[in-house]
């Protein structure tokens, strides 16, 4: 799929940065609806110089502070609710047409072939959560994205909230967000970055950031290790 690259903005570039301490490439993905959405608006990217789909920091994300709603219009707080646990959070919307079902289907399948490793408990395998924030909370009700998860893996964790809140939580992991707003054709588009960020059950510390070409089989690969807190 063909992607339009341009120059990194110097403020976002120095917050990626400096978020990463320059270990990780970031990348912005500009997400529309409607006719030619099949393919972001603009990306932003930088070459983290690793073959390996996952970057492994030197100085892991604390996870962020967020107490949003969840799919059942309860409260949830993601430091409580996910302790201990390995965790994989990605920041998204539920109207992108691809970049957003695409990394989240593949979470899912991977979570699936799980249940075939058989060097795992299955306590480690139902431990693992995956937690979908979204970045359009207006569009995104629990309702909302209870139907569009209930489609890929009903068991993902969807939260929603307020955006102030949500922008603020996915800026101390180094994910920028920018508020939904409409394109000269009058198309609702969401800029956001694209990364899924590994949390260790060990440590609750964000340790590895995976890109938006990270593939199932990097998944599928990699996730059993995550569960054990290891590096892959």
């Amino acid at each position: 799929m063909h992607k339009k690259k341009t120059p990194l903005h110097p403020q976002k570039k120095r917050l990626a940065a400096a978020a990463l301490l320059a270990a990780a490439a970031f990348t912005l993905s500009a997400c529309g609806s409607g006719t030619g959405g099949d393919k972001p608006v603009a990306e932003v990217s930088a070459e983290s110089g690793s073959g390996k789909a996952a970057t492994v920091l030197d100085q892991p994300f604390e996870k962020p502070d967020l107490v949003l709603t969840d799919t059942h219009g309860k409260k949830y707080d993601l430091r409580a609710e996910t302790k201990g646990k390995p965790t994989l959070i990605y920041f998204g919307y539920t109207h992108c047409p691809d970049v957003c079902p695409l990394t989240m289907n593949n979470l899912a399948v991977a979570k699936k072939e799980l249940q075939k490793n058989k060097q795992l408990s299955q306590a480690q395998k139902d431990s693992l959560r995956i937690v979908f924030v979204t970045t359009d909370p207006q569009r995104d009700t629990p309702s909302a994205l209870g139907t569009w998860l209930k489609g890929i893996d009903p068991d993902v964790v969807g939260l929603t909230g307020d955006f102030s809140t949500i922008q603020a939580g996915a800026r101390t992991v180094g994910i920028s967000i920018e508020a939904p707003k409409k394109d000269k054709d009058g198309k609702v588009v969401s800029t956001h970055g694209t990364q899924v960020i590994a949390f260790s059950p060990k440590t609750d510390g964000g340790y590895l950031v995976y890109g938006q070409d990270a593939t199932v089989d990097d998944y599928t690969k990699d996730i059993p290790k995550i569960i054990k807190g290891e590096n892959p």
